[in-house]
């Protein structure tokens, strides 16, 4: 009995891939918890002989200051006659006779056990596979249920869900899978490994694999898009002057980025260099298609990418997906446009801007038409550029230059200030005040103070640093608004 003992605890080590010694404890804790039924009431202790197999059973008790449980706990008076030198926390044994395992002792004994096994396997299961999120690892399918796919990693099980297969990807029982490990989830019934083949990550960890200047360090990939199964889109930028990045992840004759494609069951790559250019960096994610001219729109984070009425089909690829996979890449919303309609756009707008200025610039069409010509197309543009890109253009100088900019900006504050009013219902505009001057309001309206209420509510110190503005006029203006705003009827 005693050598099968350790006989079990070494099979059932072997087989769920844990420690010989967790599984020792199982068993003493088990014939611990079983013990308390023979000996209710003892603090009852249980050791395994890990040579022999030998099992033996304690009576533990302890000594204390006073004594609660006298089954269990020892005055320090009774410790020291039974051992000279004990102290508080002194704990003696006494030697219990051997227990029989009954059925119902037995059950609690393998619950304990199993209990403590899959604790063990929890722990085994994280420790193992958490710090590899992010790999690729391969394994065995041991089923397959309701499309789900399990797979035998050897050490745990892995489970790769509908959408993280391929599409058109089927596995059966036996078939080795090489998948990228997504995720480690410790749950309530134990933890559960997730895998995909659907995943970007699944791209770049290929590429690693495939491509040494990667590995290396000369190569990095700096984003990837992805649509699985169909195509993928991977911009790559090399550290080293001599290195092409495109080069060196298609391969000679394409047999690096091949390989990558076999994996992956035929699903498409497109490889494009990276730049910090947006325009470049989005003409290039809109491979195979040509692109005649980019707009890019920082404010809303938008480019609007013209090409010809025959490729436009191909930039805009099929359901969408090339354009759908470039904003992906490069994260910019594109807006594609055939070349005729691009024009026509272009058109409304020369012409917009040109009345914009004609009327806020009180210049003429002609003039206009230069500014329009030179790049700018709103009033802020012209108010808050550099005078030298006004001053550049041709027949201007320094001072019909300041003067166009000053022109601008008084038509954006009257627009600013008549909003501001209309909104708060207000017919006094800050210019109204006495005291008030274009350069201060221009500056309220900087910190969205744009109606006489919102100077109203303001106080001396918190505006008194505004150029041209001294405390004393700061408090005049403020008082002024109150008055406006019927603080003081």
């Amino acid at each position: 009995m005693n050598v099968e003992m350790l006989q079990v605890a070494d099979a059932v080590a072997r087989e769920k891939s844990v420690d010989r010694e967790l599984v020792l404890e199982a068993m003493e804790q088990a014939l611990k918890t079983a013990a308390r039924r023979t000996y209710p009431g003892l603090n009852v202790l249980a050791e395994i002989d890990r040579l022999t197999g030998e099992i033996r059973l304690f009576h533990l008790r302890t000594v204390v200051e006073e004594v609660e449980d006298e089954e269990n706990e020892l005055t320090l008076e009774q410790g020291t006659a039974l051992q000279e030198g004990a102290q508080l926390g002194s704990e003696f044994r006494t030697t219990l006779a051997p227990i029989e395992l009954g059925r119902i002792a037995a059950q609690t004994a393998k619950q304990v056990i199993n209990q403590k096994i899959r604790e063990a396997e929890r722990e085994r299961v994280i420790a193992e596979y958490e710090p590899r999120v992010g790999e690729l690892i391969t394994g065995i399918v041991k089923r397959v249920e309701r499309g789900n796919v399990y797979v035998d990693l050897g050490r745990g099980e892995a489970v790769m869900y509908r959408e993280d297969l391929l599409p058109r990807e089927s596995f059966h029982q036996g078939d080795r899978v090489r998948a990228y490990l997504r995720e480690v989830r410790n749950q309530p019934k134990g933890p559960v490994v997730f895998i995909s083949r659907s995943d970007a990550g699944m791209v770049l960890r290929l590429f690693e694999q495939e491509v040494p200047e990667i590995e290396d360090g000369m190569v990095t990939i700096q984003a990837i898009a992805r649509d699985p199964g169909s195509r993928s889109k991977i911009a790559v930028i090399s550290t080293d002057p001599s290195v092409d990045p495109v080069g060196a992840c298609v391969g000679m004759r394409g047999a690096r980025v091949q390989a990558v494609v076999n994996e992956l069951h035929g699903e498409k790559i497109d490889i494009i260099e990276w730049t910090e250019d947006p325009a470049t960096f989005v003409i290039n994610a809109l491979a195979p298609a040509d692109i005649e001219r980019v707009m890019v729109d920082e404010a809303t984070n938008t480019i609007e990418a013209a090409v010809s009425e025959e490729n436009l089909a191909i930039a805009i690829g099929r359901r969408g997906q090339n354009v759908r996979l470039a904003s992906d890449l490069t994260g910019w919303q594109i807006e594609l446009m055939g070349s005729g309609e691009e024009k026509e756009r272009r058109h409304g707008e020369v012409a917009k801007a040109r009345l914009v200025f004609q009327d806020g610039l009180d210049v003429d069409e002609d003039f206009a038409s230069v500014l329009v010509e030179e790049g700018f197309f709103s009033l802020e543009e012209l108010a808050y550029c550099a005078v030298d890109d006004i001053a550049a253009i041709e027949g201007l100088d320094a001072d019909v230059s300041l003067e166009l900019q000053k022109r601008a900006r008084n038509v954006l504050l009257d627009q600013a200030l008549k909003q501001g009013s209309e909104a708060a219902g207000n017919e006094t505009s800050l210019l109204d005040l006495a005291g008030m001057t274009r350069e201060i309001a221009e500056q309220l309206a900087a910190r969205d103070m744009l109606t006489v209420e919102a100077l109203a509510d303001a106080a001396g110190d918190e505006i008194e640093d505004i150029e041209g503005l001294s405390r004393e006029l700061a408090d005049a203006l403020i008082i002024a608004a109150r008055q406006a705003c019927g603080w003081f009827d």
